[in-house]
């Protein structure tokens, strides 16, 4: 076991280096997926925020480096290391990994393929690593000056991001569930640009400022463009959500939930998704959901984005 052990270490180490040489910066990883490193203040009573600043290893990915010698050094305190993280959002390339994943319960291959007709973007010719369980990490470079952030399931169930702050693990690396690897004719390229339409998917909407708001409770002001319903309940703006709600009625079956998660993410998203979340359910029981059904997708949704 410990000569598998090293021989998996040493491909790791040969894995990493190689891409530190096409401008990824690398840090090694254990069998579990994990950072190899233990962080240096783990026994403190109070472990400080560190993000390497007190020069010792074990910060995870504030250790990536492209620098041969410094790999080496981190392998070398790691020698259980049978993998490695590529570091997202840092030049060259400021990665971004759209992980498609298969054990979430939903076509995740899928979910992306609606949101690029949707969004009338194509996915282009790029990097393509695919997971032990059959999953796939699709490798796009970022603008310079736009910070895309980790997420899990907003852009669509079963699919997540890594941005700025986290990682992907390389291919050449074994972990506890199999082999990472890159798909065929993909190994040598570099990550493409990601689409216009959906670099704006993923990056999170501004924040309202504090100020903007009204305070909870008051009514709002003579010429306010909220109308209301006979009940004198607020009613969503005119055509505000619309296409949200039109989104979700165009579903089939097999992707009924998938669109109405999607929608509601969006909507509490930008603001409206509780005055939406009526028209959404009445939406998702005409193409075939049940009440309990679209209420959960919605709670979920809620949940996801802060709002419950």
């Amino acid at each position: 076991m410990a000569t598998t052990d090293r021989h998996a270490t040493t491909l790791a180490l040969a894995h990493a280096l190689s891409a530190a040489e096409r401008g990824l910066a690398v840090i090694p990883l254990s069998r579990t997926k994990l950072p190899a490193l233990r962080s240096p203040h783990h026994e403190d009573p109070r472990p400080a925020l560190c993000h390497g600043e007190c020069g010792r290893v074990g910060h995870g990915v504030y250790d990536a480096t492209t620098d041969p010698r410094r790999i080496r050094e981190l392998f070398a305190a790691a020698p259980w290391a049978t993998g490695y993280g590529i570091a997202c959002g840092l030049p060259p390339h400021h990665l971004i990994g759209i992980d498609l994943d298969t054990k979430s319960g939903t076509d995740a291959s899928a979910a992306l393929r609606e949101l690029a007709l949707r969004h009338l973007f194509t996915i282009p010719d790029t990097v393509v690593v695919i997971t032990p369980s059959g999953g796939r990490h699709i490798w796009l470079a970022g603008p310079p000056d736009t910070v895309i952030p980790n997420s899990a399931g907003r852009l669509a169930p079963g699919i997540d991001i890594r941005g700025a702050g986290g990682y992907l693990v390389g291919p050449g690396s074994r972990t506890e569930h199999g082999l990472y690897s890159t798909a065929p004719g993909t190994a040598r390229l570099p990550p493409a640009h990601c689409p216009p339409s959906l670099l704006r998917l993923l990056t999170p909407p501004p924040r309202t400022p504090q100020h903007a708001t009204r305070p909870t409770g008051h009514p709002p002001a003579e010429n306010s463009p909220v109308s209301h319903s006979p009940a004198g309940h607020p009613a969503p703006e005119p055509q505000r959500g619309h296409g949200l709600v039109q989104f979700v009625l165009a579903a089939h079956e097999g992707q009924r939930n998938t669109r109405l998660f999607w929608a509601a993410c969006r909507a509490y998203e930008n603001g409206f998704g509780e005055t939406l979340a009526p028209h959404l359910t009445e939406a998702a029981l005409r193409v075939g959901l049940t009440e309990r059904e679209a209420h959960s997708t919605i709670a979920s949704a809620a949940r996801l984005t802060g709002h419950a």
